[in-house]
């Protein structure tokens, strides 16, 4: 039961709320009530207590100034407040004394109920963290006073190639521990996510590593043993490591893999700590042992791409990552951008984050791709957004991302920022897909092959439809718009270039030169030969 005061200013009120809520059903016990804030503090300078339940208006010391006092001296209560003043300014001074709950009056029994259940579990949250912080902290202080310092110390050294092996190997012998077999491996655990722990708070989280790492390895420890499989310790830096041994190589990958599962879930259902483990290669000697451990060390980089709570094993062969396979998805992008079409860059993003998870790239490999993404993003909206831009935080934060799912999430904001923007700009549909039209032109000019069928398909609109669409917003047919594109390369070829004529017609996508040679003197008045002759060259 948690102790609660009730604090009022008028003795029916407090005579009300006494008998109104069911205190015991909640959690609760009503240890006391009084009049104003001055009462209060004497009464909890003698019988502290979780909570306290208080109005604002109240003679000698009002609701504030108990919060004040509270908040500086016992920290750890609970504040509710419950008024008929809703000026901001009271709120404001609530946040600052870290008042939980600010209830306007008036307010029935069930709706103090409801703030009192919710006050109760956060109260059971934070006994429950007491309790395993006790436990843990008695534990880790009996840990750093044993023996298991010592040999956690040998294998660590024995396993990263610092000491000779069978100096190392002869010290833990002295110990009880001997390391017997024809094939080894190493492991490596590493804590992923404390999200349960102290609310999240990675700063309070980072200053229980220790206890943390402590319980892991007890769960390893437990596990590798009843196993017979090897004897797992904790690292200088908190890491925790398993020294697997076996005479049965060929049938050990599997358990070595069960061994590790079983420890994920264990340490998951004991302390909600969510563990990657990385099992390095075999080797057949004990003084080979650093190249499986530093094979499991890399292969922790993996987390970026396949996500916390994997299991890596560096026997598997990994998929070829060569990103020319993906430069593909940065025009696919563009144009779904371009066509306002929001679920096909979805389903190119989501092929993106799924080609870099199976292929397990690192962080610095994917952030250079990404990179590139954010630019192309960037570049499409502000064909019609010169405002739109690409701000500092989120090139950091996609670079920072602790995984490759939090850096696409922050890429898909981005993304769908950009196309709201594209949209706001006041482009129609069919302006768009002209502007695409003409940049497909402008990009195969060169094919003679280039039709109407050809850049219907790309745009993925019927010949009818498009040809309406771009008509009415470029006030040109495809064709007149196909040879205004040439006729100007044509140009510019002949004024920089000593190209021949027939080279010329063909590289701006006629097959026929003397075809090219009519069509340009239609354009212009004059022969490729006679423009280029005036032309000074």
């Amino acid at each position: 039961m948690y102790k609660v005061l009730l604090v009022d200013d008028e003795i029916l009120v407090r005579k009300a709320i006494g008998k109104k809520l069911e205190w015991n059903q909640l959690g609760f016990e009503l240890v006391g009530d009084c009049e104003n804030g001055k009462d209060a503090i004497e009464f909890v300078k003698e019988h502290p207590v979780d909570v306290v339940l208080t109005d604002i208006c109240m003679p000698h010391i009002d609701g504030m100034g108990l919060s004040k006092w509270l908040y500086e001296n016992c920290p750890q209560t609970t504040i509710i407040i419950f008024s008929g003043y809703s000026d901001f300014e009271y709120a404001k001074q609530a946040l600052q004394y870290k008042v939980a709950e600010y209830i306007l009056k008036p307010v029935t029994a069930k709706e103090l109920s409801e703030v009192l259940t919710r006050i109760r579990k956060k109260l059971d949250g934070e006994r429950k963290q007491e309790q395993r912080l006790d436990t843990l902290s008695r534990a880790y202080r009996n840990y750093t006073k044993n023996e298991s310092v010592i040999i956690g110390k040998a294998l660590q050294r024995l396993v990263q190639g610092t000491q000779d092996t069978m100096q190392c190997l002869q010290e833990l012998d002295e110990f009880g521990v001997r390391i017997e077999g024809s094939a080894f491996r190493v492991a490596a655990v590493d804590i992923d996510l404390y999200a349960e722990w102290k609310g999240g708070n990675e700063g309070e989280l980072k200053k229980e590593s220790a206890l943390m790492a402590f319980v892991v390895e007890n769960v390893s420890g437990e596990i590798v043993a009843e196993h017979h499989a090897g004897i797992a310790y904790r690292d200088s830096d908190n890491r925790i490591c398993i020294l697997f041994w076996t005479n049965r190589p060929n049938e050990f990958r599997r358990e070595v893999e069960e061994i590790c599962r079983e420890i994920q879930e264990n340490v998951y259902r004991a302390m909600k700590l969510c563990v990657s483990i990385s099992i390095g290669c075999y080797v057949d000697t004990p003084d080979l042992l650093y190249q499986s451990y530093e094979c499991a060390a890399e292969a922790l980089k993996y987390r970026y791409s396949r996500g916390m709570g994997a299991i890596f094993d560096c026997e598997e062969k990994l998929c070829e990552a060569d990103f020319k396979d993906l430069s593909g998805e940065l025009k696919k992008i563009a144009l779904a951008i371009r066509s306002g079409d929001k679920a096909k860059m979805e389903e190119h993003l989501d092929h993106i984050e799924t080609w870099i998870r199976e292929r397990m790239v690192g962080r610095n490999r994917a952030w250079g791709y990404l990179n590139r993404l954010l630019h192309v993003i960037h570049e499409m909206v502000r064909e019609t957004d010169e405002a739109f831009t690409l701000p500092e935080d989120v090139i950091s934060s996609v670079a920072s991302a602790y995984s490759i799912k939090e850096a696409m999430k922050l890429v898909r904001q981005y993304a769908a920022k950009g196309m709201e923007a594209r949209a706001r700009s006041g482009q129609t549909s069919g302006e768009r897909q002209a502007a695409m039209a003409l940049d497909y032109i402008r990009e195969h000019y060169g094919d003679s092959e280039l039709g109407l069928n050809q850049i219907c398909e790309y745009l993925n609109i019927s010949t009818s439809r498009f040809s309406s669409i771009f008509k009415e917003s470029t006030g040109m047919t495809f064709l007149e718009a196909l040879s205004n594109i040439r006729m100007e390369k044509a140009r510019q070829l002949l004024c920089q270039t000593t190209l021949k004529n027939y080279e010329i017609a063909e590289k701006v996508g006629f097959s026929d030169p003397h075809y090219f040679s009519i069509a340009f003197k239609k354009a212009t008045g004059m022969t490729p030969k006679e423009y280029a002759r005036e032309n000074g060259r």
